[in-house]
Order: structure tokens, then sequence, then C-alpha cells
């Protein structure tokens, strides 16, 4: 019995792996080719200034001279005054994340040298000129235990197919005993210090900067978002896709929505630089998460109300449609309490997004000791289009609210016809109640960029169960 248990214990945690593992992302990110090529200008630019500050070691040696003996010579104070990295391209690599190529570039380096023997010595100043220097470059991607992007650079090599050197000095003729020499160890010094610099620049600027990715954003008291990769990023033939675990998750006590995400069949378009796959999912757990803390529950009181209203939040203005309401609580002011029922659900399509909600609609008297005396309890169902649209980096929505439908749940001043308050609770709803959550969504919440970037020429469709989002991107 013993063994049976375990063998049923280990099926139900593989099938757990295999189902944890299938889990479709919330959110979907994709790097186009354009968005690469953007990257690589700018990636390349700061390569090439890390380049112009590049220390190149001294070298010295010595060589056998007919008449003249051993000679020994020495070169140093060596200066890269420029270096142009003329020609590049970058493209994903399947499997392993992108690499990098810089063709034609060209360096020019400064110094000084001298030399010495037995009889005489010299000195005097050399410049470099390298041409035909190509790199290449390896960026491994992945993602660590927390959901961060990483890259590491992997496979990088330099060469250079032409090094001239020219000395000054009376003896400068000496050189060309020795210029292999020197072609050799400055060839070797550059090709060396080069890939140094570029490892370093991965390690110093690019990772930290893709560290900046936010794996979850605090959203307010109630709720965060958790925009952590669900695996490595997947390199195809001419983009970098990233999935996102895209979802709402609760401040308070974190637990897993009770429905799947649905699958993102993102388009293959390569317009714009970036594109996001943003599920109907990431916006039902907002849901899920609010409805759970309480935090859709609203209060509508008479303050609320415009001043210049004819409709008031009182016994007087229902009792004229439910006469016992002002008999047994005769001008008294009132509250509503409207709460989901269950929580919103939107629903995304390509002729748009709609919700449509059951509430709870639960009218009190307020009494002169501030207690609350229950008088009714409504069943409210409507239709709501909400719109999406981005702004400041963020995902911003509003709703518009349709007709409502009333039934009546309960009473405690007898039956009425609910009808009669059709024109009444439209007006609280659509005036009070709506304003107040197109609010909060105005806000909205960030999009999962990295710092100092901004987006421009963005493009918002609806698909079904997903919106789609592209954007072209500018760094600074």
């Amino acid at each position: 019995m013993a063994q049976g248990n375990t063998l049923w214990t280990a099926l139900l945690v593989s099938l757990s792996l295999m189902l944890v593992e299938g889990t479709n992302p919330g959110i979907v990110g994709r790097i186009t080719g354009k968005g690469l090529d953007y990257a690589r200008q700018e990636g390349v630019a700061v390569l090439q200034r890390e380049l112009a500050r590049v220390k190149l070691p001294n070298f010295s040696g010595s060589f056998e001279a007919l008449v003249l003996g051993n000679i020994e010579y020495r070169f140093h104070s060596l200066k890269i005054e420029s270096f142009q990295l003329l020609s590049s391209t970058i493209a994903p690599v399947p499997s392993v994340g992108l690499k990098v190529s810089v063709t034609n570039a060209f360096a020019e380096v400064s110094g000084e040298w001298q030399w010495k023997n037995w009889m005489a010595s010299d000195h005097g100043s050399f410049d470099v000129k390298i041409k035909g220097l190509s790199i290449s470059v390896g960026l491994k991607l992945g993602n660590d235990s927390a959901g961060r992007l990483t890259a590491d650079s992997s496979a990088c090599s330099t060469h250079i197919s032409n090094v001239q050197v020219h000395i000054d000095g009376t003896w400068s003729w000496l050189y060309n005993l020795f210029d292999s020499q020197v072609e050799s160890a400055l060839r070797e010094a550059m090709e060396d210090q080069v890939c140094k610099v570029v490892s370093s620049s991965v390690s110093s600027r690019l990772e930290p900067y893709l560290q900046t990715l936010p794996v979850t954003a605090k959203i307010d008291k109630v709720s965060g978002i958790d925009y952590s990769l669900v695996g490595p990023p997947v390199a195809t033939s001419d983009s970098l896709d990233l999935d996102l675990k895209g979802e709402f998750f609760s401040l308070a006590h974190r637990s897993a929505a009770p429905f799947p995400p649905p699958a993102l069949p993102v388009p293959e378009d390569h317009d714009r630089m970036l594109y996001f796959g943003i599920s109907s999912y990431l916006f039902n757990t907002a849901g899920y998460v609010y409805y759970q803390a309480g935090a859709l529950t609203y209060d509508l009181t008479d303050n609320m109300i415009p001043k210049e209203s004819k409709l008031r939040l009182n016994t007087s203005s229902f009792g004229s449609l439910v006469p016992q309401i002002e008999k047994l609580y005769p001008s008294m002011l009132m509250k509503l309490v409207v709460s989901p029922s269950s929580p919103p659900s939107l629903a995304v399509a390509p002729e748009g997004l709609s919700l449509a909600p059951t509430v709870d609609l639960q009218a009190f008297a307020i009494l002169p000791n501030s207690s609350l005396a229950p008088l009714f309890l409504l069943d409210v169902s409507t239709t709501i289009s909400a719109t999406a649209a981005v702004e400041s980096n963020k995902i911003v929505g509003s709703l518009k609210i349709g007709r409502l439908e009333l039934s009546l749940k309960h009473s405690d001043v007898g039956p009425f016809s609910v009808k009669l308050m059709q024109v009444m609770v439209n007006y609280f709803a659509a005036n009070i109640l709506l304003p107040q959550i197109n609010e909060r969504l105005a806000q909205g919440f960030p999009l999962p960029l990295p710092d100092d970037l901004q987006l421009s020429n963005t493009v918002l469709q609806p698909h079904q169960n997903f919106l789609y989002f592209g954007t072209d991107v500018h760094y600074g």
C-alpha cells in the first residue's frame, strides 16, 4: 500500500510540474528586427565610447642587429586617439540569444618609444593606424530565479587585418628591423583589450540596464503586477520573444487565480520596434484580486451628488417612489452600498472590450445616531463597454455604462415595483459611481519597460482574448 501511495504521489507531482510548465503567459513581449536594430545602434555607440577609453599596455622587447649588437626597445604611454565602429549588424540566434558583428572598424593610437644598446639610445613618438578591425560577440540571454532577464557575453572574437606604424626620431629607420614584432604586439594588445571591454560593458552596463525591467510593480495598497519571465527569451530568425507571467496579485495574501490564462497567438507584425500581447487574463486577475479584497465595494451618499441636482439620496426622494420609506424614516439621508456579486470579467474581442457585471445594491437609511437601517436589496445587471489607451508608458482605461436592469432581491419596507427606481438608479450609477471608477482607471498600470524608454507611434488593437499593442521606442 505504501508503495502505491508513493507512486500516486510521484504521478501527481509530475502532472503538476507539467501543468505549470505548460501555463500560458499573461503578457508576450516581442522585439522585432527593427527594435533590435535600434538597440544595436544604441549599444554600438556605447561600446565605441568605451573602446575609446581603453588603456593599452606598454610593451618592450629586444633584437640583435649587425654592428649595433643587442638593442632593447620600449613602447609606452599608448593612447587611443580615435575609435570608429563604422559598420555593425545584430541578428537573433535561435536557442542562444543574439549575435552582434562589427566590421570595418578603425582606430588610431599614439604613444612614445625609446631604444638603447651599449653605445647609443634614442626616443620619439609614434602613431598607429589600425584598419580592418572586426568584432563578433554572442549575447546569451536567459532568466534568473526571480524571473529577471539576464545577458552574458559569449564567443567574443576580434580580428585586425592591417596595422600601420609610423615612428618619429633620429634613428627611426631602426624600426624597419623590428617592425613585425611591434605590429604583432599592438595587434595582440588591441584584440585582447577589445573583448575585455565588450565583456565589461555587458556586465557593467547592459546587465544592470536589463535589471531595470520590472519583475513586480506595486499598483496601490491592494495589488501589484507580476511581470517576471516564465522562461528564457526565445530568439527566432527575425525577433526576440519574452513570455511574462502578467498577472495581478494581492499584496496582503498572494494566491493563484482560479482560472488559467488563454493562449496568446501574437500576430507576426514587424512595422514597429516593440509589440505586446496583453491577455484578458491580466485584467481578470485584477478583477479577482480587488473583488477578494472588497475593494470593488462603493458607498454612495448624498454629499456626492451635485448640489444643483433635484434627485437627492434621502428618504424624501425615494419616498416618492416607495411611500413606506418616508413613513418609516421621515426626512433622513440614505446610503447606497454597491458591490459586485462575483469578480468582474473583461471580455476582449476584435469588436471591442466589454463587461457584463451583476452587482448588489443595498439601500440604507441613516438614522439620527448614524447607524444604518436596511431598506432594500436590488440585483443590478448591465452591459459596460470599455476602452483602453496608452499614456506615458501606462495602460489606462475608461468605462461607459449601458442601461441597468433591476430586480428586487429583498425588501425591509414591503413589496414595491423596481421599475419606478430605474431612472434614479441610472442617474446615481452614471453620475456618481462611474466617475469614481473611471478616475481610478485613468491612473492606469505601467507597461513592463526598462528605465528611460520613451514610446512613439503607438497602436492598440483588441484581438480575441488579448490587447495587441505596438510601438516604436526612443532611449533617453
